[in-house]
């Protein structure tokens, strides 16, 4: 998401830069192109409003802006710290305060992914050392208990089974003593929805609060509504009053007036973002970091903790002394396919990077990496160590023996010649210097 929102700002942040000296004018200008990309991005008008005034404000009161021969930087930290500042300043931290139990209550409108989510804070209860345990108190959808005794299966995590004949204080009661029992350190309770705010959801939702007295209460909101969600989070928090906000598809087209509005309009933070489908697609909301993403700027850091997580020890070793090659072989070409494979897809990886964006690999189909793997497979090991014995021949060989043809042959031994001088080049700059013991490229 964000990518129109991201090559707006691109575009206002060329402009101040081509400008040489600013004025209060050319910054005027500047923040009119803002606006409209946020009203577009679906932002909340108020968010929008504070966002343009307070950026100027800010600028205006720093004189070396209009005197510095490079004012376009000072600029942009202004407009990252303002956007930090809306997202949610510093990152809040999610603990696990219960002794011996920790109850979450996740509540929110029907296909938001409540359920979906539920289980993917398990896994991520499970990597911080917890025990936690799974229970549906949906009703009213057979197949939303079903559905989450599933991914609990999927997880690993215990589920505390429940039935369309119980209510949901019943259900509650129920989930609170078996856990104590087992041993659970952690309870995450998935509630029903509806497809809109109603009165007999808001109350059902206030009397499991008031059976459960949850440690967090997390409103969970579809991103890709936009200020549907920010609708619905305010109406929640004025009934039920929760802690704190998980926005799921993120990695969706939403516009992202969602993210940029709820904290101001709610007052309350996001949690955590819903980054892929599976059930380790749950990160942490850094707001740091995405204002940075949204400007274009990349993530490195979250690209670091990705790589860490995905890859083994003696992996990331292992690529490191690759990077540090002068050039590199399709042997390794090929172990790097299949690392980055393991980080998610690449549209995601792309926005991470600074300078890059998903819209560069629009029209890239993720099967090519297949394709290019089958290729590399076709060849003998000396082919793959010394690529430039590759004559016709073996180049007609290669693409019978992988299904494809002597032109894509060609292509993915172009390839391997850019990515080593981009290798050479990267290897310079500042940024790739901290990413050495991660990165395939």
């Amino acid at each position: 998401m964000f990518e129109t929102l991201t090559e707006r700002f691109r575009s206002v942040f060329r402009t101040w830069k081509t400008k040489g000296k600013l004025t209060e004018k050319d910054i005027d200008e500047g923040l009119k192109e803002v606006k409209r990309a946020l009203i577009e991005a679906d932002v909340h008008l108020k968010v929008v409003k504070y966002f343009v005034q307070e950026v100027k404000r800010r600028a205006l009161e720093q004189p070396e802006i209009f005197a510095s021969l490079t004012p376009e930087q000072h600029l942009i930290k202004i407009v990252r710290d303002t956007l930090t500042d809306i997202l949610g300043e510093t990152l809040q931290r999610f603990e696990f305060p219960g002794k011996p139990l920790t109850i979450i209550l996740l509540v929110g409108l029907q296909g938001s992914g409540k359920t979906t989510t539920a289980a993917k804070l398990a896994v991520w209860a499970k990597e911080h050392g917890q025990l936690p345990a799974l229970v549906s108190a949906d009703v009213y959808r057979p197949a939303a208990i079903k559905q989450l005794e599933i991914l609990a299966q999927q997880a690993g995590c215990p589920f505390i089974s429940t039935s369309t004949d119980e209510t949901p204080e019943s259900i509650a009661r129920k989930a609170l003593r078996e856990a104590k029992i087992q041993g659970y350190t952690t309870l995450i309770v998935d509630t029903a929805g509806r497809l809109h705010i109603d009165d007999a959801m808001m109350r059902e939702a206030k009397l499991m609060k008031d059976i459960l007295n949850p440690h967090w209460t997390l409103f969970v909101a579809d991103a890709m509504t936009g200020q549907d969600a920010v609708r619905s989070a305010r109406a929640f928090h004025k009934n039920v009053e929760f802690d704190g906000v998980i926005l799921t598809k993120m990695d969706g087209d939403a516009r992202g007036g969602a993210a940029l509005s709820v904290k101001v309009v709610t007052g309350k933070p996001i949690l955590f973002v819903g980054v892929s489908e599976k059930l380790d697609g749950i990160e942490p909301f850094h707001p740091d970091r995405m204002a940075e993403r949204i400007l274009g700027m990349g993530d490195i850091l979250t690209l670091i903790e990705k790589a860490e997580k995905t890859w083994e020890k003696e992996e990331a070793q292992k690529l490191q002394q690759k990077i540090l090659k002068e050039e590199f072989t399709f042997e390794e070409l090929l172990d790097q396919f299949r690392m980055i494979r393991k980080l998610g897809s690449l549209q995601q990886l792309a926005g991470l990077i600074p300078g890059f964006s998903g819209d560069m690999l629009e029209d890239f189909d993720e099967r090519e990496l297949k394709r290019m793997e089958a290729i590399i497979l076709s060849m003998t090991p000396q082919e793959r160590r010394y690529p430039r014995i590759l004559n016709g021949s073996r180049k007609k060989r290669i693409a019978r023996g992988s299904g494809t043809t002597v032109q894509e042959v060609n292509q993915l031994i172009r390839l391997l010649r850019e990515l080593q001088s981009m290798t050479r080049q990267m290897k310079k700059s500042s940024w790739m210097k901290q990413m050495r013991r991660f990165m395939p490229f």
